[in-house]
Formats: C-alpha cells, structure tokens, sequence
C-alpha cells in the first residue's frame, strides 16, 4: 500500500524539494514566469508531500494584511488523483494558528471542487493570474 505523507518543511533540503515540485508543475507545465512563482518565500509556512517516500506535492500559507491565504498547491502529473492535494489542503488547515478567522486562496479553475469539498466558497468573478484563469475562495 502506497504511503502519502504531509509534513512541515524544517530544512533548506526539504524546501528545495518542495521547490523543485512548483518548477516543475508551475513553470514548466503551466508555463509562469519564475519570478511571479517565487516570492514571499521567507514569510510563507512550507508543506511537501512525500508518496512512498517520493515528492509529489509542495504547497504553503502565509499570513497577508487580509488573512490567513493558502498558496502555490503543486501535484506532479504522475501523483495526481492519488488524494495528494486534500491531504496538503488537510494538513495545511490543520498547521494554521487557532486564531486564523479569514482564510482565503486562488484557486485554478479546475481545483474549485478541491476546495469547495473543504468549506470554501468562491467569491466575485473569475480572474487572470499569472495568465491561468482562477477564482478567489474565503473558508466558510
């Protein structure tokens, strides 16, 4: 049986691993520009995924003037449909302070159901970021 694991990354190791995951799926396969994808780096909380002890996902959150706002989720195409992103989108809920009573993210498009299935609704209009269309979602 296949392991899946989240954890909070703890070394400049573990971050280039989970960095290497959001070139990979962001800039590559989504084509971002590298500049727009690395930023505000050092005020974020880091996540990454492991399956069978093979990275297969990277996401963080950090606090903004606005709230709590969850960021950069990022699944190779070979792990995905294998729950990586519920069980970051779990574990990255799970870390944020109890106190956390605005929390918001950018979700693509086609990862809206994701999030719906864990109480976020979304909110105005669809928008261009980073030229991949998405919506704004709050935590109800």
């Amino acid at each position: 049986m296949e392991v899946l694991q989240v954890s909070k990354i703890r070394t400049q190791e573990e971050l280039e691993r989970a960095f290497a995951v959001r070139r990979k799926v962001f800039v590559e396969e989504q084509g971002c520009p590298p500049e727009l994808e690395y930023e505000n780096e050092d005020v974020s909380t880091h996540f990454l995924a492991l399956l069978d002890n093979q990275p297969c996902g990277a996401c963080r959150w950090r606090k903004t003037d606005k709230g709590y706002k969850l960021e950069r989720f990022a699944v190779l195409k070979e792990f995905r449909n294998k729950r990586v992103g519920q069980a970051m989108l779990a574990a990255v809920l799970d870390d944020l302070p109890d106190d956390a009573d605005y929390i918001y993210l950018h979700a693509q498009v086609d990862a809206v159901s994701l999030y719906a299935k864990f109480g976020f609704a979304v909110e105005g209009e669809q928008f261009e970021e980073a030229g991949i269309q998405h919506f704004k979602m709050v935590k109800r």
